[in-house]
């Protein structure tokens, strides 16, 4: 099957040409200024997961929504390299083919000899990025929380001395001045407060005793409280993968981390003050097995993956980077307690978090080991 796609401007490659080409690793499609792609190689088509029927179907455009393609490249930059002539590089492009999330790095070159069309590389380098990104987020993650707890013994100290001191006091005012009571309850009620904050941002210093359990009965229990707390007009739904098998775990520590991102979608379509669209609002509770994953250095041959997604607003760009850092919040009256939470306990559990957002769509993706 050639794989020139139909349209008045078509330029045929030389078969040679399409031959080399086609036995390249690296993926390479041929564009115009108006992103319609005139060649497509072996490579490109597997990565972008492009159908024989979808190519046979004519012409076909990179901004085309039937793709299910969301790439953060900015595609008016290889319009610029076509009319200017000058190629770039970039090695920071996040690529989501049908929801997967993947790293490439993109390289666009001005076709010589043929005016108005760039050869486009796509090359995969989600490994490399994943682990660079996983070391340099628990180095970031683990300095910031030291840093914390530091700060939350420091605290947590004369917060002690200040309840004793309102408990004396208050006794010695249970004889003269009874009606000033009151005051003294406030104090104690506030360090009691305060401390029980200080415990969250000191979080679970290590894991309680692991067992077998299975990673849906607490997804089920997560679900059924997050139900009462959830107003009418969002909906929560399941997709679960029943052939996941039952792994160690500390099941009442993951249950509280997926409670926590759960509650933050929950929050984030409440607070949605975007226009209704005929879409209604949803949380989708999704499981399914990951094969042959890097998890903190070591691969595993399967891995439970469990995703949390939302149709809310999509995170914040300014905090994406520092998403799971503790206090750091995008919401009104938030602590910024739960991801961080979360993230140490799928971390102690050996696993990983990743995310996905967009407007209109958002996934907190966990994997956690089942097999070496």
């Amino acid at each position: 099957m050639p794989h020139i796609f139909a349209s008045p401007t078509s330029v045929v490659l030389p078969l040679e040409t399409q031959a080399i080409l086609d036995n390249l690793l690296t993926g390479v499609l041929v564009v115009d200024a108006e992103l319609l792609v005139h060649f497509v190689n072996a490579a490109a088509k597997q990565l972008l997961s492009l159908s024989p029927r979808r190519l046979q179907h004519g012409a076909l455009h990179l901004h085309d929504t039937d793709l299910a393609l969301d790439i953060s490249l900015d595609l008016a930059r290889i319009r610029h390299c076509i009319s200017t002539e000058q190629s770039f590089t970039d090695s920071e492009v996040q690529l989501a083919i049908k929801g997967q999330p993947r790293w490439v790095e993109v390289t666009v070159t001005p076709l010589a000899g043929d005016p108005g069309l760039a050869l486009v590389e796509v090359h995969l380098v989600d490994q490399q990025k994943k682990i660079s990104q996983e070391l340099q987020q628990r180095t970031q993650q683990q300095v910031a929380r030291e840093l914390v707890r530091g700060l939350a013994h420091e605290i947590k100290n004369p917060l002690g001395g200040l309840r004793g001191a309102a408990q004396l006091l208050e006794r010695e005012l249970e004889r003269d001045r009874a009606d000033l009571k009151e005051f003294t309850q406030l104090i104690i009620a506030q360090a009691d407060r305060l401390s029980s904050l200080v415990d969250r941002l000191l979080g679970p210093q290590r894991l309680g005793l692991r067992q077998t359990d299975n990673v849906h009965s607490v997804l089920e229990r997560v679900r059924q409280l997050v139900a009462l707390e959830l107003p009418p007009q969002i909906m929560l739904a399941r997709d679960y993968d029943p052939s996941i098998p039952e792994f160690e775990m500390e099941a009442e520590q993951i249950e509280q981390a997926l409670l926590n991102i759960v509650r933050n979608a929950a929050q984030a379509l409440s607070e949605d003050t975007r226009e209704l669209s005929d879409e209604p609002a949803r949380i989708v509770l999704k499981t399914r097995i990951a094969y042959q994953i890097l998890l903190q250095g070591k691969l595993y041959r399967q891995a439970a993956e469990i995703r949390i997604i939302d149709n809310g607003p999509g995170i914040l760009e300014l905090l994406r980077e520092t998403l799971f850092y503790p206090m750091v919040t995008g919401r009104q009256g938030g602590t910024g307690l739960g991801l961080s939470l979360a993230q140490d306990i799928i971390q102690q559990h050996n696993g990983r978090i990743e995310t996905l957002s967009r407007p209109g769509h958002t996934e907190f993706i966990i994997y956690l080991p089942l097999r070496d």
